[in-house]
């Protein structure tokens, strides 16, 4: 059921946190709670869809799941890995399925279609979606019934047997991408579909295997096991390598941590935002973007949430990933692919409805064609996080660094279309002029590192003169920071100022901004980005509270001081999680259903960030209850640098 103007409806489309998201690092995959897989592109995250039932009931689907029941008994992930679980119960019958995009031991002898860029390690993935299915108890009829769409659903699927019923073959012209579909249960081919169904008793296991590369897929269930094992242990041996706070909130950083190795491709080291396009903001509404690119933006908060939790390889590979697009580039894009494309050119897909049937379907991103200033503050504030991290600077990084203050000293005087990329009129926002002191206060600090002090001088004094024109320019009667010049409304975003340390949290400035914005610019408790009706972003409608806002706003109020409000809303947040920890861009405080591509990258290192925030606040409640003993390591308060967030 949906609700549109109070009356309600039905819709055949699971909401968006009702979906399960798996994860080989190269490809992903939501599984809606029938056992369909309703969102899935190949060969990579970013590619055209074969499975896109989410944006269109018509575009591809695969369910694996008993015959006559679409509401399992239950959904998890098995505990640290990126491995689903759904429970189902038939009369008498009860049956597991898992789900899994495989990981094994690496195996290539040269580079192939996802070559690497970045050092590869022991594991890579194997291009196979394996399901597999155990009756527990009694029998259950089951199915299989998949369905591909190549090309956003322009190309049909022709299946073919190859040599048995238990394997088949589905392609499809205008397209040079092939399907292999394996299992031991037997395959009728029904035009497009390819269909099997059988009745499981007691202790039967069942499995199929779809495979889009040069490795052969499982041919029995004891292969098929042997290899899920393999990957349950990839998955927990990654995990190993982390550090998690001894503390309840672990699990959620555990699951955050899985999310955003899920969503980094592999080859590169990028971290996409999201693993879909065109899921909307608001029900039926036109805010539809692309977001399977890598935001320049994010690359700080990523790089402190990776460090953060001991994942330094992630965090190094995402900063080689940076240096990779910028280093022989004259301007820096604020968005990339993740393989490093640079035209990103967006365009409509009008032969699909939506999700939901809110139009229209996009791929590519026309922000990469904006100019926005923050982008330079945040590559800056990366190189200073690599290089506190590394107790070092890459060489190829003085290059970057250079480039990007020279660019944010030439720019920011003038107006641009700001951190949310509207597509309205170019103000002198705030939170951009921020991020331009961040370029030049960072650089500034490099270069005395580096022993550069003729260029550390210049660069701070550049630093002081942006630091001062925003204190006197971008403060309201009130003592509030605005969202632009001249303006009295409030932005989110500026709550960064305190996370960036461009103002210390004690000052008044900083105190006001943060409690106006947590009373003025909330809607139960949840932070909007801004108030549609007093910015022109270019799109009408509404939208709902951005996650991540209100994450930061538990940063930020715990920086100032207000430590009880932050443990407050960071468990009412964790509250609204989807029932598998994953959060979509957007909640609707009313109804706290999520909105807007799924799952959202910066969203969970929002997450982190807050998280460690709150714990940290209780370990320093905890020693001063001690007398003073140190009972866990701080985090260390100059790498407090935050993310940000795109459209």
């Amino acid at each position: 059921m949906d609700e549109i103007e109070g009356t309600p409806r039905l819709t055949a489309f699971p909401r968006i946190d009702d979906y399960g998201f798996i994860s080989d690092c190269e490809v992903t995959a939501l599984i809606a709670p029938s056992g369909a897989i309703e969102w899935m592109c190949l060969p990579r995250m970013d590619s055209p869809s074969v499975f896109a039932a989410i944006l269109d009931r018509s575009a591809g689907s695969f369910r694996f799941a008993p015959a006559d029941f679409v509401v399992p008994t239950d959904r998890r992930y098995i505990p640290g890995t990126m491995v689903m679980e759904t429970s189902w119960r038939s009369g008498e019958g009860w049956a597991t399925v898992r789900d899994v995009l495989l990981v094994g031991p690496w195996r290539h002898q040269k580079p192939g279609r996802s070559a690497h860029r970045r050092t590869p390690t022991d594991y890579d993935a194997e291009h196979i979606l394996l399901r597999t299915v155990h009756c527990e108890t009694g029998q259950i009829q089951f199915g299989l019934d998949c369905q591909p769409a190549f090309d956003y659903g322009r190309h049909r699927a022709r299946w073919e047997y190859l040599g048995s019923y238990h394997l088949a073959q589905a392609g499809a012209d205008g397209t040079d991408l092939q399907l292999t579909l394996s299992t031991d249960m037997r395959l009728g081919l029904e035009g497009t579909h390819a269909v099997a169904r059988t009745l499981l008793k007691k202790g039967d296991t069942r499995f199929c295997a779809l495979a889009w590369g040069s490795r052969d897929a499982p041919r029995d269930v004891a292969e098929a096991e042997e290899r899920l094992l393999r990957t349950i242990h990839h998955w927990r041996h990654w995990l190993a390598g982390g550090r998690f706070p001894d503390h309840p909130w672990t699990a959620e950083l555990t699951r955050s941590a899985l999310t955003l190795k899920g969503l980094t491709f592999a080859p590169t080291g990028a971290v996409a935002a999201a693993a879909t396009t065109s899921l909307p903001e608001t029900p039926g509404g036109e805010r539809n973007w692309d977001y399977r690119y890598s935001w320049i933006r994010d690359s700080a908060f990523a790089l402190w949430g990776l460090y953060t939790l001991g994942f330094t390889w992630e965090a190094n590979d995402f900063f080689s990933y940076i240096l990779d697009l910028t280093e022989e580039a004259r301007d820096m894009q604020i968005v990339y692919g993740i393989g490093g494309e640079t035209d990103l050119a967006e365009q409509t897909l009008p032969h699909l409805r939506g999700y939901d049937n809110a139009g229209p379907v996009r791929i590519g991103n026309e922000a990469y064609r904006q100019r926005q200033h923050d982008v330079w503050g945040a590559a800056l504030d990366a190189v200073y996080l690599y290089g506190r991290h590394q107790d070092q600077i890459d060489a190829r990084a003085w290059p970057l660094l250079g480039r990007a203050v020279k660019s944010a000293l030439t720019y920011w005087r003038e107006p641009d279309h700001g951190i949310w990329e509207v597509r309205g009129q170019p103000r002198h926002f705030t939170s951009s002029k921020v991020m331009c002191w961040v370029a030049a206060d960072r650089g500034a600090r490099l270069a005395r590192i580096h022993q550069d002090f003729a260029r550390a001088h210049r660069w701070q004094q550049a630093a002081d003169e942006i630091h001062a024109d925003i204190c006197a320019h971008a403060v309201d009667s009130r003592g509030v920071f605005t969202q632009y010049y001249g303006s009295t409304s409030l932005d989110a975003s500026t709550l960064l100022i305190p996370l960036v340390r461009f103002l210390p949290p004690e000052d008044e400035r900083v105190r006001n901004t943060v409690l106006a914005i947590a009373e003025e610019l909330t809607e139960d408790g949840l932070v909007l980005r801004y108030r549609v009706d007093e910015t022109d972003d270019g799109f009408a409608g509404e939208e709902g509270a951005f996650t991540i806002c209100s994450f930061w706003l538990v940063s930020a109020l715990s920086e100032v001081g207000e430590k009880k409000k932050a443990k407050q809303l960071c468990e009412k947040l964790l509250g609204y999680a989807s029932p598998l920890g994953l959060y979509a861009e957007e909640i609707d405080p009313r109804t706290g259903r999520h909105w807007g591509n799924y799952p959202q990258a910066f969203t969970h290192l929002a997450l982190i960030n807050a998280v460690m925030h709150v714990i940290q606040d209780e370990q320093t409640l905890l020693r001063q209850a001690l007398g003073g003993e140190s009972i866990a390591p701080r985090l260390d308060d100059a790498s407090l640098t935050r993310g940000y967030i795109h459209r």
